[in-house]
């Protein structure tokens, strides 16, 4: 069993921390403060940091030195469309000490259903009908990231609207359920996640910013309310 699919079944809720740079101290404030998982990108243009990030090759030294901090779940976005998922990257992450990948459902070429070194994640926007999830279970995925706010909502308070979509798809999939911070989350959202039966929080730009310094901070108020979970 790999590491995320282990974290989420034995955790009761995970802190994942999707980096909005590539970076080996952001990842460091990240994990010193309570972080359990992280995720990197690669060859995909990300909207909400605003971010561009270039080919795999580009990163290898700063993946390997953020993979060289911890011993938990790294993940990575390894495209941003189909025809970016090239195979002959994807069969260098095992090796390169990634542990899952996570990807927009629409994105995600067919040869990548078949990985089996690592666990796979997927996501979905808000133009996907919730009721296709059903189908899910069946292929074997670990997760589903649930990125279901619509971009130009990024950035504003979790409503019970939301929460009731994503009670939805935990009643739907099956599967653990990961709620990407497209809103912006604050700790008292944690409780709310967690009694509608999310497994785990991904924080990103929206609430982590682009520094050190507001890693530090966004990522300790959440792992403090966490903690609290009863």
């Amino acid at each position: 069993m790999a590491g995320l699919q282990r974290c989420l079944e034995s955790k009761k809720f995970t802190l994942i921390v999707s980096l909005p740079a590539n970076d080996e101290n952001l990842a460091a404030a990240a994990l010193q403060e309570g972080a359990d998982a992280l995720k990197v990108h690669c060859n995909v243009n990300h909207p909400a940091s605003g971010t561009l990030f270039g080919p795999l090759r580009e990163y290898e030294t700063v993946f390997h030195n953020i993979r060289s901090q911890f011993k938990g779940p790294l993940g990575i976005v390894p495209a941003g469309s189909v025809e970016g998922a090239r195979f002959k990257d994807i069969a260098l992450l095992a090796a390169m000490g990634f542990d899952y990948y996570s990807i927009y459902a629409h994105h995600l070429p067919s040869f990548m259903m078949n990985e089996s070194a690592m666990d796979r994640t997927f996501a979905i926007s808000d133009q996907y009908d919730l009721n296709l999830v059903k189908s899910a279970r069946r292929f074997g995925f670990t997760a589903l990231e649930a990125a279901i706010i619509p971009g130009s909502e990024y950035g504003t308070p979790l409503s019970f609207a939301d929460v009731m979509k994503y009670r939805y798809l935990v009643e739907t999939v099956q599967i653990p359920v990961i709620v990407p911070s497209q809103r912006k989350l604050v700790p008292h959202d944690i409780s709310v996640l967690h009694d509608a039966g999310v497994k785990a929080v991904m924080l990103g730009a929206v609430v982590v910013g682009r520094t050190v310094e507001q890693m530090r901070k966004a990522v300790a108020d959440i792992r403090n309310a966490i903690d609290r979970l009863t």
